[in-house]
């Protein structure tokens, strides 16, 4: 049965195709591919796992054609670090405001 195994970093996107046995797990898949030597970080225990976009469980069966997709964390979200800098701005917008007024 042919399958693909995607992992995508920033700046860069790796797919591998094979050919696995039927009845394959997702997990059994991973661990014929290439990923753990060329990507040791992948740890299936932390990152999850899909198919077409679909978060599935390691011990799921593959059928013919289906991309396995690893995940990586995300860094914190950019409209958390923008709310911070933001609320600074706000605060220090006050304070001249009110030292202005007072003057």
């Amino acid at each position: 049965m042919h399958i693909s195994i995607v992992y995508a970093m920033p700046h860069e996107q790796w797919i591998e195709e094979m050919d696995v046995p039927d009845g394959c797990t997702v997990e059994a898949a991973i661990d014929m591919s290439s990923v753990p030597s060329k990507y040791p970080e992948v740890d299936l225990s932390v990152n999850k796992v899909g198919i077409f976009a679909k978060l599935v469980k390691l011990d799921q069966e593959l059928q013919e054609g289906e991309r396995i997709e690893i995940y990586r964390g995300l860094p914190a979200k950019p409209r958390s670090a923008h709310a911070v800098e933001d609320k600074k701005d706000r605060i220090r917008a006050k304070k001249e405001r009110v030292q202005s007024e007072e003057s």
